[in-house]
């Protein structure tokens, strides 16, 4: 199977961008040469790779086309990088990380920075529960994970583990928690839940004896308006050490046996490319600073 790199780059761009029009955008052609690249690719692999919705949906053949894809760019630029190529916007890799939100709100974006001239980050924000699964379908090269077993093609390394605390506003505690976290006032006192797929405040609930569901709960699904959330007596909260800095005076802990270790884990394509190797170690630096290591749960 002969492969060529303009119909790879062709699919990277349409599953990147989202639709035909975008990736000839951003490729510099007309969705005519895109439509043609997609078309002689699916007939050089004998599979459907995408479907044409809006935005595109990849097939699983497409996903490890896409990987494919991805790696190649990824060392085609790393190659033009070593040729001097680096001081251009196409000499920089464009590298696809998935991080869960309180990461990405605390300390992953300082880690970040100071590569931000020589890479563009495509930053997916998805539950560390969930990271995982965009490796798999070949969308991000590395990600910031629960899962500590890698992802088949990915190597796995500890970073450490965010510590939650359910917390919430003084004056809420004393309010619905007057005579702290029994099961009673638990199952009355309001909950602030990240997203549908936020199970931390769920699991402590479930701890304690106490359905889910039966609490009433705010949904607020971005890691600082959370926090401002929680702060502002809206209900109580799982709260990571790294956000609450600062904070401290807003926010009282309800329950000092109440705490989690969530543990991390990076995750990367097992491929020997200097960029994303730069990432990974600055990626582990910082979290040698920002993460608690033991494990005491």
């Amino acid at each position: 199977m002969e492969l060529d790199l303009g119909q790879l780059r062709a699919l990277d761009a349409t599953v990147r961008e989202g639709t035909l029009e975008a990736a000839a955008r951003a490729l510099r052609v007309t969705p005519s040469a895109i439509s043609q690249r997609l078309r002689g690719l699916e007939i050089a692999t004998g599979r459907v790779l995408l479907v044409r919705t809006r935005p595109v949906q990849v097939t699983e053949s497409g996903q490890a086309v896409l990987r494919l894809a991805r790696q190649v760019e990824l060392l085609s630029a790393d190659a033009a990088r070593e040729l001097g190529g680096a001081g251009s916007a196409e000499g920089r890799p464009s590298l696809p990380i998935a991080v869960n939100a309180d990461s990405l709100a605390t300390w992953v974006l300082p880690a970040l920075a100071p590569l931000s001239a020589e890479f563009c980050f495509d930053l997916h924000r998805e539950d560390q529960e969930h990271t995982s699964a965009l490796l798999r379908a070949g969308t991000v090269m590395a990600a910031v994970t629960a899962e500590a077993d890698p992802v088949p093609g990915c190597t796995s390394t500890r970073l450490g583990a965010m510590r939650y605390r359910p917390m919430a506003a003084p004056g809420f505690a004393a309010r619905w928690l007057p005579d702290g976290p029994t099961a009673e006032a638990l199952a009355r006192a309001p909950v602030v839940v990240f997203d549908r797929k936020d199970d931390l405040q769920h699991d402590y609930l479930r701890r304690r004896g106490i359905p889910p569901g039966e609490p009433p709960m705010h949904y607020v699904p971005a890691s600082a308006d959370y926090l401002t959330a929680v702060a502002l007596g809206l209900g109580w909260g799982m709260l990571p050490d790294q956000q609450v800095r600062g904070r401290e005076g807003d926010l009282a802990v309800i329950d000092p046996a109440g705490d989690v270790d969530v543990v991390l884990h990076w995750q990367q394509w097992r491929l020997r490319s200097a960029s994303l190797d730069r990432v990974r170690a600055v990626v582990l630096a910082a979290a040698g600073r920002e993460l608690d290591q033991p494990v005491t749960r």
